[in-house]
């Protein structure tokens, strides 16, 4: 039991994740559809609470977007709920964008281990997430904290080691008292108000830190070039699912047959973007593999940052 000035410091601490849902107030008397009912209703409140800090998430994006395409690495650092959300967004990115832990990756409190099974005091371990940084990160990353309360002293130690050593720095928590906040550069605070059960911050909390790190890690795909129109053009096809969907999108993009978009997929040996590339100008494989590489993906490229469209126009 916390005792002394540490309590005294604890009950000091304003959260809008620990207040009492005026809303749920009679949760435990409701039947099954009012229960339902409540907890989506809350729920239905979170998307604006996202939107709401639009330009927040956007200004990371640009942040994040110069980092790997200088070669460094976005760290999300976490524990709980919120450090799992972090390991999710980092390892979808793999088979969808084909990124590389080098550009994306993710820290959870406790380890590998702390993904299926929670490690007690792993959180409260502000020496751990010091020592993370000085372990994972090099001169150019960028660190964002996620801690749905705003306080986490794993979180807060990496924050605070990160700023030290001059790195960017973010924080996206799900309160708008986030103690944290002044450790980082930009601070992306949810205000998606009290849980249904008071505390579970796995509810609205989470889906709200979700929302922001899908709206984050996609558009900063989109910027380095991972899409064209809102196509992925560097999905790794690994099983059938993604091959036939390499092929549709072929089609989708350039109006080819399917049987004549597989081909062409085939004789560019599986790439996406030298297949497109051919198709669109009706050029052959090698001239649209070197033209390709003569537009390589570049965020500085302004209505194109995949190249595709410069590819094709230079071959017509």
């Amino acid at each position: 039991m916390t005792t002394g000035a540490a309590w005294r410091d604890l009950i000091d601490l304003r959260s809008t994740t620990e207040e009492r849902n005026p809303r749920s107030l009679e949760l435990d008397t409701l039947d099954s559809p009012d229960l339902v009912a409540t907890i989506l209703g809350e729920d239905a409140r979170v998307a604006a609470a996202v939107q709401a800090r639009t330009a927040h998430i956007a200004r990371l994006v640009e942040v994040c977007v110069a980092a790997i395409a200088a070669g460094g690495t976005v760290h999300y650092v976490g524990a709980g709920t919120s450090g799992r959300l972090g390991v999710l967004d980092a390892v979808e990115l793999v088979p969808t964008y084909s990124a590389t832990p080098d550009m994306v990756t993710a820290h959870l409190a406790g380890g590998d281990a702390a993904m299926m099974r929670a490690v007690e005091g792993a959180e409260d371990d502000e020496r751990a997430g010091a020592d993370l940084i000085d372990a994972a990160c090099g001169e150019r990353d960028v660190v964002i904290g996620l801690a749905a309360s705003g306080r986490t002293p794993f979180v807060g130690g990496a924050l605070r080691r990160a700023r030290e050593r001059g790195l960017a720095t973010a924080l996206v928590a799900a309160n708008v008292h986030a103690a944290l906040a002044p450790l980082a550069d930009e601070a992306i605070l949810l205000d998606v108000g009290p849980e249904v059960v008071t505390g579970s911050t796995r509810m609205k909390a989470a889906t709200a830190q979700k929302l922001t790190l899908n709206a984050l890690s996609t558009a900063t795909m989109v910027r380095l070039g991972k899409t064209y129109s809102n196509l992925m053009i560097d999905v790794r096809p690994t099983n059938a699912k993604l091959v036939a969907r390499t092929v549709r999108m072929l089609v989708q993009a350039t109006g080819a047959a399917a049987a004549r978009a597989a081909d062409v997929l085939e004789a560019a040996d599986g790439s996406v973007r030298v297949a497109l590339v051919a198709l669109l100008a009706g050029t052959d494989v090698e001239r649209a593999r070197a033209a390709a590489d003569r537009f390589a993906p570049d965020p500085a490229r302004t209505g194109d940052p995949a190249g595709i469209r410069s590819a094709a126009e230079s071959l017509r």
